[in-house]
């Protein structure tokens, strides 16, 4: 199939696009760059042996995007493309509904004009809100709490809707919980611009040295340590949960939604202490308050994954952390040298 990647060079799109093409499939990226890196391409190149094809464009030019449907003849899509920082979101809302939502309905325009009707939609399980019991599965009331989280929780309803507008439609939103990790190669892994909004890049920033400690918000919640719990998904388990929900939609129609994350919690300092295990490295932290809406623990039931797309996450920390370091040390390195 030729499969069209909004985002594709982004942290998920670019490790979809390895699996997707080493599964057989062609692989079209679609990417304005505003969170990414142009050597990713350069860098899936040597994984794969070509760079995926590259278009330089923005997910609401609807414009381009019907050329490029039509022109690279796109069997389907998975939509990767869109503002993820709760905080941002926060700070930011218009910026968030005009880029996700509005992104969005410009896509499935230029779908529905060119006959496209495949989508692998990248949600979040933030649409879940505060959890109301555990673990989370995907009869749990939806909800969100922020504005980057509505985004997604519009996003889902308007392709249920489109779904039961017509029935040719095959659409699956999948549900991340907390994606970690890296290609086996290192040469591709999550490089957020910044300061890190999430716990693996920012542990990885100050095992390298790159940043002096890591805050732990809060100690006394009830857990096991008294960090909070969340469910860490390799990325790579994640994405081939792309993969698997591509082939059901082949023999699936409708509107499709699935948890994906490992179907188990992990505290804050047992991911600490598991990367100061796979690195050598010590990870200084420091106790501070806990943050406004943080909850004591969050995770999923991913069975409806393994009953209906025969997919399950099959790596655990220690290959989350030694992955996350293999990156994290290969990227200083490679931008050393292109000094």
């Amino acid at each position: 199939m030729n499969i069209l990647l909004t985002g594709g060079s982004g942290y998920i799109g670019s490790h979809a696009a390895v699996v997707l093409a080493q599964a057989g499939h062609e692989v079209v990226i679609y990417d304005n760059l505003s969170n990414s890196r142009a050597d990713v391409l350069e860098r899936l190149g040597r994984i794969l042996g070509q760079a995926p094809v590259f278009v330089h464009g923005d997910v609401r030019d609807a414009a381009l995007l019907e050329q490029t449907l039509r022109h690279h003849r796109i069997d389907a899509v998975m939509h990767f493309a869109g503002l993820k920082a709760v905080g941002e979101s926060v700070a930011q809302p218009l910026a968030y509904y005009d880029n996700n939502v509005i992104g969005s309905q410009r896509l499935l325009q230029a779908m529905q004009q060119c006959g496209v009707r495949t989508l692998v939609f990248s949600s979040s399980a933030t649409v879940y809100g505060e959890p109301q019991y555990l673990p989370i599965d995907e009869d749990h009331p939806t909800g969100a709490t922020n504005p980057y989280g509505r985004t997604k929780l519009h996003i889902e309803q308007m392709l249920a809707d489109l779904a039961v507008s017509d029935a040719s439609w095959r659409i699956a939103c999948l549900r991340y919980f907390n994606p970690v990790g890296a290609h086996e190669s290192g040469l591709i892994g999550e490089d957020p611009n910044g300061i890190p909004n999430n716990l693996m890049p920012f542990i990885a920033q100050v095992a390298v040295g790159r940043r002096p400690q890591l805050s732990v918000f809060g100690d006394d919640y009830d857990t096991k340590d008294g960090t909070g719990v969340r469910d860490f998904i390799h990325v790579m388990d994640l994405v081939e949960g792309h993969l698997a929900a591509l082939n059901f939609l082949g023999g699936n129609a409708g509107w499709h939604a699935f948890n994906l994350g490992a179907g188990q919690g992990a505290s804050v300092l047992e991911m600490v202490h598991a990367f100061e295990h796979a690195s050598g490295r010590k990870v200084p932290y420091q106790i501070v308050d806990r943050r406004p809406g943080d909850v004591a623990s969050t995770y999923s039931k991913a069975d409806k994954a393994w009953q209906a797309l025969g997919w399950r996450a099959r790596r655990g920390l220690d290959e989350m952390c030694a992955s996350t370091w293999r990156w994290q040390q290969a990227d200083v390195k490679q931008k050393k040298e292109s000094l």
